[in-house]
């Protein structure tokens, strides 16, 4: 691979896969709406190609995959546009890359998979989603597998990291760090699990260099799974933060929801945070080797070092 298109590049996802390939001599084209904050993000650095477009325009895509090896797919849009707009968008990425002739990898969520059954999710584990989102999801994943672009669709838990604003981990942090009142989603005493984008961000060019890996699905998991009680306790220490922390119950969600259509949508994938769905990394670590795998502490210490201004 010599040059790759990364769609959101303006994300927390998106932004650990351009810094994880510029630091693997990959020429790099960064894709975002925002010009202003991908000069913000990347200080115009030599082997990084800023390009600005419309996620949903094709012609955008099509040109700014002009040329590439591989397509990174990290954009995320809010969830009230996902019935109209997620199938339509990742089909004109599709359309892009058939046309231009590059290998696809898709950073997805988990959602596709359904409730939680106990044990850990394999990617043989049988996809049932319940929720509107989680069946779009899946419509996705068909979509993939019938076109003919190599593709790779890597499922994440939910993510924290550097740059990574748009996550739940992200309003817990952003509150501590400024010494606010702080709040965790879900209860504390559930332990789930979060992933460093740093560690996903190397997991998926990994497999992005491995041809056997195209056309499959892989699991990345996180470090292990933690509790909010235990994260709240590693902030603590890391930062000498003393206030209590608040929990968002599905209720509060349900409320807000009331007044904001983003909140609304949020409330049917609360079972994440009731009954985590846990994933299984034994393929990729069978296909690839060992997963990247910062520990809380650490990852946490970075994000909140790279918050508080010093990146």
């Amino acid at each position: 691979m010599k040059r790759a298109l990364v769609l959101g590049a303006s994300g927390g996802m998106g932004y650990s896969i351009v810094k994880e390939l510029i630091d693997r001599g990959v020429e790099v084209t960064a894709f975002a709406r925002s010009e202003q904050k991908l000069r913000n993000l990347y200080n115009e650095q030599r082997e990084i190609s800023i390009q600005t477009g419309d996620i949903f325009n094709l012609q955008d895509i099509k040109d700014a995959a002009k040329d590439v090896d591989i397509i990174f797919q990290a954009a995320n849009i809010p969830y009230p546009e996902w019935e109209d707009k997620l199938v339509p968008f990742i089909g004109n990425i599709l359309k892009a890359a058939k046309i231009q002739k590059t290998k696809l990898v898709l950073v997805e969520n988990i959602y596709a998979y359904g409730r939680s059954t106990g044990a850990k999710v394999t990617e043989n584990t049988p996809k049932q989603p319940h929720t509107k989102k989680g069946k779009i999801r899946l419509h996705v994943e068909q979509l993939v597998k019938q076109s003919s672009v190599p593709t790779i669709t890597a499922h994440f838990p939910d993510f924290y990291g550097p740059n990574a604003e748009n996550t739940l981990m992200h309003y817990t942090l952003k509150d501590t760090v400024q010494h606010k009142k702080a709040m965790f989603v879900g209860k504390q005493t559930m332990a789930r699990e979060f992933i460093y984008t740093p560690d996903g961000a190397k997991a998926v060019v990994n497999l992005s260099m491995h041809d056997n890996a195209y056309g499959q699905n892989y699991n990345i998991p996180a470090n292990d799974v933690i509790t909010g009680e235990e994260l709240v306790q590693i902030i603590r220490e890391l930062s000498g933060y003393d206030k209590p922390v608040r929990t968002v119950s599905k209720n509060l969600i349900r409320f807000l929801g009331i007044f904001s259509i983003d909140m609304r949508e949020m409330v049917e994938m609360f079972y994440l945070y009731e009954e985590p769905v846990v994933l299984d990394g034994g393929k990729y670590e069978n296909d690839i080797g060992p997963l990247p795998r910062t520990s809380y502490r650490e990852g946490l210490q970075r994000t909140m070092e790279y918050m508080s201004g010093a990146k």
